[in-house]
């Protein structure tokens, strides 16, 4: 019997002849048939124009670079691989074919090349001097960012800051009516970036929606960590963070209870501050909403790849008793994950074609990342990511409590996003069963963000929801999103409908903001947010 080669004890050799005979034969047809090229380069926009589809070599490269790709990916799905191990394979594998793509060089790309001759060459001079500009920067420009200013035209919403610490400012948005829903709104966005995703502009605001909505706003708007603050624990976030927060909402606007909202990280952290006033037997939190939040990280999504004992050792050696994790490393990790979309459409369109980015809004904000204590993001990394904790109940001890979500009794509002590579829908999902209230879901379209900054005016996308159940408490996502109703539109309209049965009656609304003991420090958006992150 002959002896297996090294690729055949990882694919089955019926397998591996199928690919074969495919590959052979949409190769030939490629080269035999420009229109066989041309329908292959169809499918992806980076070949999509007319230089890349009328035909000759150019058409042919990129088919068959595309042939290829696929080729390989269908090999690697054929694999005999551990979850894990074929999750890390489709991330290198992504990477280097995102990197080989005839696209991003001179030699193959004839767009490139066009621009060159109808320039004279002066597309390659602008190229090289973007290129040099950003190597200064650090980073590659996905956006015009002399376009924009915090403050100016981003995170304009009208308010004041009426608290600050060493590690989050809390504002106080003005509210739009002068009868208002009783019950305030705390907002707590992620702090691995600034808040202002949730207030970009007018038009895309949740912030204002919630306002337009008759909401009273608060929000935390997270300190950029600098060496002062490098041995900030996750504690620390919890108690001098969100349970101050909340405190002083309640304070200023002279009720028991207070309506919440998290994002991502600031959904997780949310989640532990109710379950240390839980455990604290303090009845402070009349509702939950958490928008792409992970609590149960059985399935983390794409960001596993990055997390063993191994990695999660390195950083705690280097950062975990004091230390920074800086906000440009998360910037480049996110990057990677959609390579095509942020590392090469730029390299081909700063670079090669000597053009400068457009204006965006979501790119700008991307880019203006923030920096994280290293005890902090060391712990969220090993008790979550890597062991699990939160989901146990009584495992976790957090502010001296022990953690048990199902006592967490409080409506709850979750969302996920069906594209999410970040928390996967069915993550969000499962993570919203563990609560012990009710519980409502609501499927978005799209992916982490665009999924979740879904602005209601302008009536883009679906959401999904299913009214057949009171809570998913002990409910499998298959079983939930099996009979659905699709809905045009923004899930924003839901979670008002849903959050106007949660605030109360309508009450005169404060005519200043802040109280005797909370004097405004300055006007929103505070210092904080516009504060760069230092390079370490």
């Amino acid at each position: 019997m002959r002896k297996k080669n090294k690729l055949q004890e990882f694919i089955e050799p019926s397998d591996l002849t199928q690919i074969q005979e495919k590959y052979l034969s949409e190769f030939f047809q490629i080269w035999s048939k420009p229109e066989k090229a041309k329908e292959v380069l169809a499918a992806d926009r980076r070949f999509s124009s007319n230089e890349w589809t009328t035909g000759g070599l150019y058409s042919s490269f990129a088919a068959t670079y595309l042939l290829n790709a696929k080729t390989l990916c269908d090999m690697t799905e054929k694999m005999s691989l551990e979850d894990d191990q074929r999750q890390k394979m489709n991330f290198f594998l992504d990477n280097f074919l995102s990197t080989m793509s005839p696209a991003n060089f001179i030699a193959t790309n004839p767009e490139v090349q066009k621009k060159f001759f109808e320039t004279k060459g002066k597309s390659m001079v602008s190229g090289m001097e973007n290129f040099l500009s950003d190597i200064g920067k650090g980073k590659i420009s996905q956006t015009d960012e002399t376009a924009f200013e915090v403050g100016k035209n981003l995170a304009v919403t009208e308010g004041a800051v009426i608290f600050e610490n060493d590690i989050f400012q809390l504002i106080q948005y003005k509210n739009k009516f002068s009868k208002v829903k009783q019950t305030p709104i705390l907002f707590v966005p992620p702090c691995i970036n600034k808040y202002y995703i949730l207030d970009l502009t007018e038009s895309n605001s949740l912030v204002n929606f919630a306002l337009e909505n008759k909401n009273q706003v608060f929000l935390i708007s997270w300190k950029n960590i600098n060496d002062s603050e490098c041995t900030f624990t996750w504690d620390d976030y919890v108690e001098h963070g969100v349970i101050k927060a909340i405190d002083t909402v309640r304070e200023v606007t002279n009720v028991k209870k207070i309506n919440t909202l998290g994002f991502c990280i600031g959904g997780t952290l949310l989640t532990c501050a109710a379950g240390v006033i839980t455990k604290q037997k303090k009845d402070t939190i009349n509702s939950i909403t958490l928008m792409a939040s992970l609590l149960e990280f059985s399935d983390p999504g794409i960001l596993k790849i990055f997390i063993d004992e191994a990695s999660i050792s390195i950083r705690e050696g280097a950062i975990g008793q004091k230390g920074v994790m800086a906000g440009s490393e998360l910037a480049s990790t996110f990057s990677f994950l959609r390579p095509d979309d942020l590392i090469w459409n730029y390299y081909v369109s700063n670079y090669l074609k000597g053009e400068k980015p457009v204006p965006f809004d979501l790119l700008y904000w991307n880019g203006d990342g923030a920096n994280l204590p290293g005890p902090f993001y060391c712990w969220y990394l090993k008790n979550f990511y890597l062991e699990d904790r939160l989901k146990r109940p009584n495992n976790l001890s957090i502010c001296g409590q022990k953690i048990d979500l199902q006592a967490i009794t409080c409506p709850i509002y979750a969302m996920g996003a069906r594209e999410d590579h970040i928390v996967p829908c069915k993550s969000a999902f499962t993570s919203a069963s563990l609560f012990g209230g009710k519980i409502r879901f609501v499927l978005g379209a799209s992916g982490h963000i665009a999924g979740c900054i879904n602005p209601a005016s302008k009536n883009k996308r679906s959401y999904w929801t299913n009214n057949e159940y009171d809570t998913i408490a002990s409910l499998k996502f298959s079983d939930w999103n099996k009979n659905t109703n699709e809905k045009r539109g923004s899930w924003w309209t839901d979670w008002d409908q849903w959050l106007s049965k949660n605030n109360g009656k309508l009450i005169s609304r404060q005519r200043k903001y802040g109280d005797k003991n909370h004097k405004v420090i300055e006007k929103a958006p505070g210092r904080y947010v516009r504060e760069v992150a230092k390079k370490f």
